[in-house]
C-alpha cells in the first residue's frame, strides 16, 4: 500500500493532474486495492469531514483580507513607511524589504501574496537605484517566505487541525523563527550591499517620516488588532481573521479611498478562488489520509525509520530531508496535509513536541517555494523582474543556506519556538 501511494500520487502529479485532482484519485486507487471496489462515499464524505473545521475558515477570511490590502493601497503605505524609516542607510531598500516583508506577513500569512504586493514595488524602485537586479530579486523572494512563519500563517492552521495542535500555540512558536530568519536575511544582504558599494539613498526629513508615519498608522494597527485578540484570548484565529477583514475593508474604503464598490467584486472573486483551490487541497488531502492511516502507512514508515535509527535528533535530520525533498515537487498545502498525519505518529512516538515539529515542518516545506520545479514564489519573482530562473537561483543560494540554517537552528533548540507559547501560559 506504500508503494500504491507513492506510485499512484506522484505519478499521477507528473503527468500534469492537478494535485487535488491527484490526491482524490490516489484515495481512490487505494480503496481499490485493498477492497476490490470503489466505495465513492468514502471519499465524498473523506472530503467533506476535512473541510466541514471552524478553524479552517480562517484561511478564507486572511485571503480575503490580504487581496483587500493589495487593492486598498495598505500593502504600498507598508512599503513606503519602510523605505522612509531605512531607506537612507547603504543598501537600505534591501532592508525595507525585509521589514516590510515582515509587516505584510503579519496581516496576510501568505508567500505568494507577499511576493506579489512587496515585489511589485521594491523590484522596480532597487532597478531604478542601480541594485544588482538579480540579487535584489533573490532577497524580495526570500523575505516573501516571512508570510506562512510569522503570524498569521496558513500553513500553520492547516497542520494544527490536522494534528491537534492549539493553532494559537502554532502562531506564536513561529515569530521567534520568522525574526531570527529576517535577521539572517539581512546579515546576507549587508555584506552584499557592502561589496557591492551602494550609494546611500536621501535620507527623510522628520516632517517625511511623521506624514509618512501618520498615513500607515491605520495598517500598522492591523497586525497589533489581529495577534492582540489571539493573545488575549478575546478572539479565536477564526474571528481575528473576520476583525482583520472588515478592518482591511473600513481602512481600505474609507481612510485611504484607494478601493472602490466596483472593485469589490473581482476583490472577493480573486479571494474565493484562491481558499477554493486551497480548501480543495483540503479536502482531497483529508480524503486520502484516512486511506493512508487505514493502510498502516505511518506504522510502515516509522519501523523503515528504527531500522536505521532510534535516536530523536537522527530522526529530526532524517525527516528535515524528506521534507525538503517534497517541498521541492509539492506545494505547501497539500504537503502539509499528507505528511500530518503519517509523521505526526512518529514523532510522537520518539517523544517529540508536536508543536516544535509543526513549526519546522512549515518552515521546511516553504523553502520549496523558492525552488523549481513548484517554486510558485521564484516564478512570481521572476516574472516582476523579468529574469532568468537559473540567474535568480544563483543569487538566491546565500540566502537559502542561511534559511537551513535557521531550520537547523530551531530544529535542534527548541525553546526557541516553545519559550512564547510556554511564557504566555
Amino acid at each position: 500500500m506504500l508503494a500504491v501511494f507513492l506510485f499512484s500520487l506522484f505519478g499521477l502529479i507528473v503527468i500534469g493532474l492537478p494535485v487535488a485532482m491527484s490526491l482524490i484519485a490516489t484515495g481512490a486507487i487505494m480503496v481499490f486495492v485493498s477492497t476490490g471496489g470503489i466505495p465513492y462515499q468514502i471519499l465524498a464524505q473523506g472530503m467533506y469531514r476535512g473541510i466541514d473545521n471552524f478553524p479552517l475558515l480562517a484561511i478564507p477570511f486572511f485571503m480575503l483580507a490580504g487581496e483587500i490590502m493589495n487593492v486598498g493601497g495598505i500593502s504600498d503605505r507598508i512599503v513606503r513607511f519602510s523605505k522612509t524609516m531605512i531607506g537612507h542607510i547603504p543598501g537600505g531598500l534591501g532592508y525595507a524589504t525585509v521589514i516590510a516583508s515582515m509587516l505584510f506577513a503579519a496581516i496576510s500569512g501568505s508567500a505568494i501574496a507577499s511576493v506579489s504586493a512587496i515585489g511589485a514595488v521594491l523590484i522596480p524602485m532597487m532597478r531604478d537605484n542601480k541594485y544588482d537586479v538579480d540579487t535584489s530579486t533573490a532577497l524580495v523572494c526570500t523575505a516573501s517566505c516571512l508570510g506562512p512563519i510569522i503570524p498569521p500563517s496558513i500553513p500553520m492552521i492547516l497542520y494544527a487541525v490536522n494534528a491537534n495542535v492549539s493553532v494559537m500555540d502554532m502562531f506564536l512558536g513561529g515569530i521567534i523563527p520568522g525574526v531570527l530568519i529576517a535577521f539572517a536575511l539581512m546579515l546576507v544582504w549587508f555584506f552584499h550591499s557592502k561589496k557591492a558599494q551602494y550609494p546611500r539613498g536621501k535620507r527623510a526629513s522628520a516632517g517625511e517620516m511623521l506624514l509618512v508615519t501618520r498615513e500607515t498608522t491605520w495598517a500598522l494597527f492591523l497586525p497589533i488588532i489581529i495577534m492582540g485578540g489571539i493573545i488575549s484570548g478575546i478572539a479565536t484565529p477564526t474571528e481575528s481573521a473576520v476583525v482583520a477583514v472588515v478592518y482591511s475593508l473600513i481602512v481600505s474604503m474609507f481612510v485611504y479611498r484607494e478601493l472602490r464598490f466596483s472593485q469589490l467584486k473581482k476583490v472577493f472573486v480573486n479571494a474565493g478562488l484562491a481558499s477554493g483551490a486551497t480548501m480543495f487541497f483540503v479536502g482531497g488531502a483529508t480524503a486520502v489520509s484516512y486511506m493512508i492511516t487505514t493502510a498502516h502507512i505511518p506504522e510502515l514508515l516509522t519501523d523503515t525509520i528504527f531500522r536505521i535509527t532510534t535516536d530523536p535528533y537522527a530522526i529530526l535530520l532524517l525527516l528535515n530531508i524528506l521534507m525538503l525533498l517534497v517541498g521541492c515537487v509539492m506545494d505547501v498545502a497539500p504537503a502539509v496535509m499528507i505528511l500530518t498525519p503519517i509523521l505526526v505518529p512518529l514523532i510522537k512516538l520518539v517523544g517529540i513536541d508536536p508543536l516544535l515539529f509543526g513549526v519546522v515542518m512549515c518552515t521546511n516545506l516553504i523553502l520549496g517555494l523558492l525552488t523549481p520545479p513548484v517554486g510558485a514564489v521564484l516564478y512570481i519573482g521572476c516574472s516582476l523582474s523579468k529574469r532568468n530562473i537559473l540567474q535568480i537561483c544563483k543569487a538566491m543560494l546565500p540566502y537559502l543556506c542561511v534559511m537551513i540554517v535557521v531550520l537547523l537552528t530551531i530544529t535542534y533548540c527548541g525553546q526557541l519556538i516553545t519559550f512564547i507559547p510556554n511564557l504566555l501560559k
